[in-house]
């Protein structure tokens, strides 16, 4: 086995490792994961999908969108796949919520130094 053999299989188990969660990944992994990500995300925009995991969203994401899905499982933990692909269902849901209570005249509520809080600064604790 010649010397290039030999890293590349070191790199592959390396990988595999991180991919697998036996292995925590190293900064440049980490980059490498999130770059995949990126790119599977802008895939997913450009097509309109928000959710890859079920329903059309995962059809039309297996059709158009499967080397960036493939970049994207190779180059992260599988828990890490998973995860960003469920975030960012929650984070769209999170997002057309606020909006939708913006548009009811729902008002933000800062929590923050107010003093009107039992128990906060300058409130009083209710026993």
């Amino acid at each position: 086995m010649g010397i290039f053999g030999l890293f590349s299989s070191q790199d592959d188990k390396r990988k595999e490792e991180v991919r697998t969660g036996a292995r925590a990944p190293d900064r440049s992994e980490r980059r490498q994961c999130w770059d995949a990500r990126d790119s599977f995300y802008r895939c997913l925009d450009k097509h309109d999908v928000i959710d890859s995991l079920s329903g059309t969203g995962k059809k039309t994401a297996d059709k158009h969108c499967a080397q960036e899905d493939a970049a994207f499982q190779d180059n992260c933990a599988t828990a890490w796949v998973t995860y960003f692909k469920k975030y960012r269902v929650a984070e769209y849901q999170k997002k057309k919520t606020l909006e939708r209570l913006q548009q009811e005249g729902a008002n933000k509520v800062g929590l923050q130094g107010s003093g009107d809080l039992p128990g906060g600064p300058g409130g009083s604790t209710v026993r």
